[in-house]
């Protein structure tokens, strides 16, 4: 089975290819490899016939998004409906993910599939333009929406706590945002039996459990301490968003309801504590292995 993956320079490209079965040969594509915003490009798509295209390729700076509309809504619409017309040329799967930032955060309660989208920024705007696009070229593609990702690469909420807290005495954390940290290798390890299962439509996926991002601050830090990624503790101070503004409004309540998902692929994910424990783990572990003696 021949798998091509976009974006698969990003944390979850990575993912993708670490979890990936022995039967699956891998067909990665960074940006200089394949620009889904590029007609031309994505037309090398079709040389390489992927009996499987998984499109992780997207624009995901929420703030920068506010006055880069172009490049968001090129990548993240324009992008995703010129790799839905390569797989329904090819006849192929189609993997799509999206985002919670969909939705406004206003319902009060975990967001299912049939909730109606309302996104509050330019981001969340362009996601839901990729969905829809995606499903007016591919009915059947798989769309997968997901939250608060990050894992062991550079450019996500775990590694610059990381970071300010070993350069610093004291950090702010916004405390009334209130999603579900998601670990993306668990994500990639549901994308691959979902591949296998031949799941389409609209899923949600994320860990298991909800928190704010003080919450997920104050748990990195703690986890952090123990398997000895830092080395000392420093004060964590729980704010609202009014005292940390940002160019794109965020939703206050973006919690996703994965339980359909979870029952459809015979699979649970891991509470949110216990995934970020095993990734800081491995980091440490990897970082040990890594270090001179």
């Amino acid at each position: 089975m021949k798998v091509l993956i976009t974006g698969a320079r990003g944390q979850l490209g990575q993912a993708l290819m670490r979890q990936a079965p022995d039967a699956a040969q891998l067909l990665p594509c960074g940006h200089d490899e394949i620009d889904v915003t590029r007609g031309e490009s994505v037309r090398r798509v079709l040389a390489m016939e992927p009996d499987v295209i998984v499109n992780a390729a997207a624009y995901t700076a929420v703030d920068k998004a506010e006055t880069e509309r172009d490049v968001a809504y090129a990548v993240n619409a324009m992008g995703p409906a010129q790799m839905a017309q390569a797989a329904c040329d090819l006849g192929c799967p189609l993997v799509h993910f999206s985002t919670d930032f969909v939705f406004d955060g206003a319902q009060g309660r975990p967001y299912t599939t049939q909730s109606t989208p309302n996104p509050l920024n330019v981001y969340g705007d362009s996601k839901l333009a990729g969905e829809r696009a995606v499903q007016a070229v591919k009915p059947d593609a798989l769309i997968l929406r997901t939250a608060w990702l990050y894992g062991g690469a550079e450019g996500n909420f775990v590694h610059s706590m990381l970071r300010l807290m070993r350069t610093r005495e004291e950090i702010n954390v916004v405390d009334d945002q209130i999603g579900t940290p998601t670990a993306v290798a668990g994500l990639a390890k549901a994308v691959w039996r979902a591949i296998e299962m031949r799941l389409t439509g609209m899923h949600h996926w994320t860990d298991a459990g909800v928190a704010s991002w003080y919450d997920f601050a104050v748990a990195i830090q703690q986890t952090a301490l123990a398997v000895g990624l830092l080395q000392r503790a420093i004060v964590v101070l729980p704010v609202p968003s009014s005292a940390y503004p940002t160019p794109a409004l965020r939703p206050a309540f973006s919690v996703l309801d994965k339980t359909a998902t979870w029952r459809d692929l015979a699979l649970t994910a891991p509470h949110w504590r216990t995934a970020l424990a095993d990734t800081l783990a491995a980091a440490a572990e990897a970082s040990s292995e890594r270090s001179p003696e």
